[in-house]
């Protein structure tokens, strides 16, 4: 279970916007999701400076900006994914 509001004796470090090409945008701690609805890829960011509360779902073509993040993540989901085949393996043999 994530929680939403903070932890007694949580620190929120306060980020200012970063302008890119003349736009201000937030900047982004990591990627948390990832899901395809009707075609359209959306990634779940968790913001730098904000609890979870903020986290907000963006279309991947919103996101061109942080491309590592996204690869990151994805190098994330790989690994899970990989691991949960082979547990899947594992208890089909036993």
């Amino acid at each position: 279970m994530r929680y939403k509001e903070l932890v007694e004796g949580q620190k929120v470090e306060k980020t200012e916007p970063i302008e890119v090409e003349g736009v201000e945008e937030l900047k982004v701690e990591k990627i948390l999701n990832k899901r395809k609805i009707r075609e359209v890829i959306k990634y779940l960011v968790y913001w730098k400076g904000f609890t979870t509360e903020h986290d907000t779902w963006e279309k991947e073509e919103d996101l061109e900006n942080i491309k590592e993040a996204i690869v990151e993540f994805e190098k994330r989901m790989s690994v899970k994914v990989r691991r949960q085949e082979n547990l899947d393996i594992i208890e089909e043999n036993c």
